[in-house]
């Protein structure tokens, strides 16, 4: 019996070594791009070969997208179906459980796990399904299917908003597939409590990537005045109140993701230590600074200032500012933690920034830790991109 899947061949100057090696990704200008390969529709499974005509895997095609193919299977015969979908995502499944006690966690991290471009992120017995490549959004109900007999998690959302999907040549849009949701979710973590609004909030509704620098955080709260900014729905201020901060300032643009982060302090029981101040994120530190505000413990978890090369300087040059900005709120012996989630600045060009912004504000100190995202969110050893989130612990002098 023919194999009615398309075949789609490597020009011969690609570079085949590093596909044969792990890299997940194939680009528009490494492929053989004819009539017959323009017309495959975008989410289309097909067989990889090199130029010699030599399978290589079972990719995923979408002509419309710079990355034309994604690595789905090493093996050339692989059946995407369901059935493989709830294999990769029972291995997921394992590890996590493994490292957490309670269903709250990003079950799948894309090619990490070995779901080329999808993300989900659980909720007790609710997750939120982002299918950021075209072949996740043809099989959106398998995807869903697979989630709830692997996980039993009974109410999935999609959320297929963003700028990957962009890049994808998606649209846009919220649906739920399966159950219901109607409040925002309680999500215990490192001894606080959010809310996470699935429906209505910023991408999944909560940010798990940071829980690790979260906890550390709550480390050098103890009994210390707190400022975070950017917080969202409660971010680091939260963690820093169950560290034992004797109160906590978060600062944030969005009133409903501040709305929840009053609530979650009210959960908490530590409504009396928690303060909230709405307005952009730059004109409060120049106002607390004009002020003449002091904190033990500032934090800085900006949203993502160089998501592209193209936006890299300016990128670089807004976390500059914020270090500049943040450190003089920082009392001397303070600890300054200063985040960066841009796939497209390095660690250590994040750190130069950081470091000009602070010598700039005539402040100095040690560099005391720096803080990737959990376990949850695991690399793909070949994609840097999947090592997007940096935080760095500074201790400052006087």
């Amino acid at each position: 019996m023919t194999d009615p899947r398309p075949v789609i061949r490597l020009r011969p100057k690609a570079e085949v070594r590093a596909i044969r090696h792990g890299f997940p990704w194939v680009f528009a200008d490494e492929l053989v791009v004819d009539r017959r390969t323009k017309a495959i529709v975008p989410g289309t499974i097909a067989t990889l070969e090199d130029a010699e005509r030599v399978p290589l895997g079972t990719v995923t095609v979408n002509p419309n997208s710079k990355i034309i193919a994604r690595m789905l299977d090493r093996d050339p015969e692989a059946q995407i179906d369901r059935a493989w979908i709830a294999a990769r995502l029972e291995r997921a499944l394992a590890m996590r459980a493994r490292l957490f006690d309670q269903p709250f966690y990003r079950l799948v991290h894309a090619e990490a796990d070995g779901l080329p471009g999808v993300i989900i992120d659980r909720f007790g017995d609710a997750a939120v399904i982002q299918p950021n490549a075209a072949w996740s959004e043809v099989m959106i109900d398998d995807l869903a299917a697979a989630l709830c007999d692997v996980t039993g998690v009974t109410n999935v959302l999609k959320n297929a908003s963003g700028r990957a999907r962009t890049l994808e040549g998606l649209s846009e849009e919220t649906v739920l597939l399966r159950g219901s949701l109607e409040a925002p979710i309680e999500v215990p973590m490192n001894g606080a409590t959010y809310l996470a609004d699935l429906l209505g909030g910023q991408k999944t509704g909560l940010f798990y990537d940071q829980r690790p620098n979260h906890a550390f955080a709550a480390r050098l709260a103890k009994d210390a005045r707190v400022l975070d900014v950017f917080t969202h729905v409660g971010g680091f201020a939260l963690a820093a109140l169950a560290g034992g901060a004797s109160q906590a300032l978060a600062v944030d643009s969005s009133a409903p993701a501040l709305a929840l982060a009053q609530k979650g302090a009210d959960l908490m029981g530590a409504s009396d230590r928690f303060t909230i101040r709405k307005g952009d994120a730059f004109d409060q530190l120049e106002a607390l600074g004009a002020e003449g505000a002091q904190f033990d413990l500032v934090i800085c978890d900006p949203p993502a200032f160089a998501p592209a090369k193209s936006a890299l300087h300016s990128g670089l040059r807004a976390y500059e500012r914020v270090a500049r900005l943040a450190a003089p709120l920082v009392a001397p012996g303070g600890y300054l933690v200063l985040c960066s989630c841009s796939h497209a600045a390095d660690l250590a060009q994040f750190r130069s920034s950081c470091t000009r912004g602070i010598g700039k504000a005539e402040r100095s100190g040690q560099l005391i830790h720096t803080g990737f995202a959990g376990a949850d969110h695991p690399m793909q050893p070949q994609l840097a991109e999947s090592g997007y989130l940096k935080a760095l612990f500074y201790r400052l002098d006087g």
